[in-house]
């Protein structure tokens, strides 16, 4: 050996059986729910129905069982039989509804399952005839083991043991044997305490359930200003107030909305104000945009003088809580150049060589009258703030915010502050407004955010939405929980300013029951549809003047959508399934503007202990008259295949027999949009009208009508 060499290490064990392996005897892979790469907690709301699943698989043919350990926020631990998906997929799963708010703590056990192999090799052996009081003598101990099993109730012990004894019996015939010992009661009392041998337990994962309105809300968001502003003869205005916002509130709950958003209530600057439209020269009477917060008046922790007081907005939050209504504010950290942070900390934003600071830009569009933050000049200082600044509105009130633009903030200072400010106040949520690159998006989604805005308003044919929602409620489910807004004071999309009012109606129906949460902007329901010349956004966009609505006058002259809303809220309400995230199906039509989709929720997981099934037919082509088949895979809603069953379209009140195979006429300009609670027939009850015949019955006055919501 070489001068000063070190001997080569025996990297082998003593003994190669003592190698530690990670796969387990009954390997159990990829439990579920889980976000990717497993960083942070999977997601869910109380009353969400969560599929918990999992790959496990042992060598050969013999049989395994599967279960959930799951242990509840109280401590309370139950055990949950897992099945098979599909055979050959060796992927197993169990639904459950999880009711309470906290950290739910899941395992999945797998394990050799003695006494369904022998059951499976004693129907086959016996049956043939081959090794039969070997199978016997086999069953025999096994259902023995299971008999001496002290922890088992007597009552079961015994009926295991007579099932014993009659195996090993020799008087009695062999099918007779064969039946004893695998009759229903024994099979049940070994399904449900299984004879379980070669046990793997895959690690505890954690579910993060959130209180129902992070997961279940319909939003309504308006400008608190323009509620009651009124213009004078010499061009000024009188603001809006949070007592003439109030008046509003009655109305929205008439329409079902839970949660109203306002956008930013804070002080506006008047350095670089914009006016109508986006412009650079504003009025003295332009009262700018909102999200240009801070002036001599205060910043983030003030509200706009002429708004009125904090005292005025926590009355404003009591009496939205009397209606039924969560009110949400918006949580823009951004700044005006009047802004006393600018003078107070210019360290919080970035200087250019030049000396000035760097206002906000998102190519083409400039907004010189918003200073964005530096997140990394001063971080521990921006993090008190941002807290405290929360902490403040969380004490007035406030249990809901919309953050503008998080996309635009680093990602860990989010985890951060939604991490701290959960801890202390689960109930509080976060909507991410970020459309943005679909990993950042999600990545929002993954660190905290409780709802997120999606591409929604930019999927409008029947691919790109099967495709979409689809993803929604798969790919994405256990972490990121879409908002679906129809309209925002930014987005106007080409649908619908083309679209006419159908188009309207075709985009709320869709977004009120695909999904459990989506959202209005005020003036969708006057189908305000004209856009500013070269931009994707309303004309006359409120963003930067008052816009005061007469909603009333539009109702009046059958020229809202505001009754429809209603009923969309109203069917919501009504049909838990609507309020559930995964359990869409799509079902096919011959026409490629028809997009069907049913959810359903089976009895048992619904709390009136009635299931609850919704088929959606929907023509996405708001010009048009569509006349199609539909077909229908009624086990997907509950009903054994090929299963007549009767229909009730929710909106109209129309009641149809339907099958897998159904003729469906869909007019933009009456009633473009199908929504139908799908029931077995009732017994004895007098047939229904077939759907052909129904619709020719309709008027198209009363269909005209209905599709305005009246």
């Amino acid at each position: 050996m070489p001068k000063n060499s070190v001997p080569k290490q025996n990297t082998v064990p003593q003994s190669s059986a003592e190698r530690m392996t990670r796969a387990g005897r009954i390997p159990v892979f990829s439990p579920t729910p889980a976000q990717p790469g497993e960083l942070w907690p999977a997601k869910a709301f109380v009353g969400e129905l969560v599929p918990f699943a999992a790959t496990a698989f042992r060598e050969g043919h013999d049989r395994i069982g599967v279960e959930l350990l799951l242990q509840a926020p109280s401590g309370t631990l139950s055990r949950h039989s897992m099945s098979l998906l599909a055979p050959g997929t060796d992927r197993w799963q169990v639904e459950l509804v999880l009711d309470a708010p906290g950290a739910w703590n899941y395992r999945v056990r797998a394990f050799a399952d003695d006494y369904a192999t022998w059951r499976h090799n004693a129907a086959v052996k016996v049956g043939a005839g081959v090794d039969v009081e070997l199978m016997f003598a086999a069953g025999s101990e096994l259902l023995g083991r299971a008999a001496a099993d002290a922890t088992r109730p007597a009552s079961e012990r015994r009926t295991l043991s007579t099932a014993a004894l009659a195996l090993a019996d020799t008087s009695i015939g062999a099918a007779e044997r064969l039946a004893l010992g695998t009759a229903g009661v024994v099979a049940a009392l070994l399904a449900a305490t299984p004879l379980a041998s070669l046990e793997s337990i895959a690690e505890t994962r954690t579910v993060r359930v959130e209180r129902s309105r992070a997961g279940v809300g319909s939003w309504y968001e308006f400008f608190p200003r323009s509620e009651g502003a009124v213009r004078h003869a010499d061009g000024s205005w009188t603001s809006g107030t949070f007592l003439t916002a109030s008046e509003r509130l009655a109305d929205v709950a008439a329409m079902g909305f839970d949660v109203v958003y306002l956008p930013p209530i804070h002080p506006i600057g008047r350095a670089f104000r914009k006016g109508p439209n986006n412009t650079l020269n504003a009025g003295q009477n332009d009262p700018g945009s909102p999200w240009a917060i801070g002036s001599a008046d205060g910043g983030h922790d003030a509200v706009h003088p002429e708004l009125g007081t904090l005292e005025d907005f926590r009355a404003f939050v009591a009496r939205a809580g009397e209606l039924g209504i969560e009110i949400a504010i918006d949580l823009a950290l951004q700044a005006s150049p009047d802004h006393p942070w600018v003078t107070e900390h210019p360290e919080w934003f970035t200087t250019l060589p030049d000396g000035s600071i760097a206002f906000a830009e998102n190519p083409p569009k400039k907004y010189q009258d918003i200073y964005p933050i530096n997140f990394d000049n001063d971080p521990v200082g921006i993090r008190a703030e941002v807290l405290r600044i929360v902490r403040h509105w969380i004490a007035q009130g406030v249990r809901i915010f919309r953050v503008d633009n998080p996309h635009t903030k680093p990602l860990d200072f989010w985890e951060w502050l939604i991490g701290t400010v959960n801890e202390e106040h689960p109930d509080v949520v976060f909507l991410a407004e970020a459309f943005t690159r679909p990993a950042l998006l999600n990545a929002l989604a993954q660190v905290g955010f409780q709802q997120s805005y999606t591409y929604f308003t930019w999927r409008n044919t029947k691919a790109e939405l099967e495709e979409f929602l689809g993803a929604l409620a798969t790919d994405t489910a256990d972490f990121l929980r879409p908002n679906l807004f129809v309209n925002t004071p930014d987005i106007l999309t080409e649908y619908l300013q083309f679209g006419g009012p159908a188009a309207f109606t075709i985009r709320a129906a869709i977004a009120a029951t695909a999904a459990p949460t989506w959202g209005v902007y005020s003036g969708f329901e006057l189908f305000e549809s004209v856009a500013r010349p070269g931009a994707e956004e309303a004309i006359d966009n409120e963003k930067y003047e008052f816009k005061p609505r007469d909603f009333a006058g539009a109702a009046a002259a059958d020229r809202s959508l505001a009754l429809y809303l209603g009923i969309l809220n109203r069917i919501r309400a009504e049909h838990p399934a609507l309020r559930q995230l995964r359990n869409i199906r799509f079902h096919h039509s011959d026409d490629d503007s028809v997009l069907v989709y049913s959810k359903y929720l089976a009895a048992e997981h619904n709390t009136d202990g009635v299931a609850d099934a919704v088929i959606v037919v929907a023509n996405v082509d708001p010009h048009s008259v569509r006349e199609t088949t539909v077909h229908l895979d009624p086990t997907l809603f509950g009903l054994p295949a090929g299963a007549s069953f009767e229909v009730e379209n929710l909106v109209t009140g129309a009641v149809w027999l339907w099958g897998e195979h159904n003729f469906v006429r869909l007019d933009a300009f009456t009633e473009p949009v199908h929504i139908l609670a799908a029931r077995p027939i009732p017994e004895a009850a007098p047939p229904a009208v077939p759907s052909r015949q129904k619709a020719a019955r309709r008027t198209p006055q009363k269909t005209q009508k209905t599709q305005k919501g009246s």
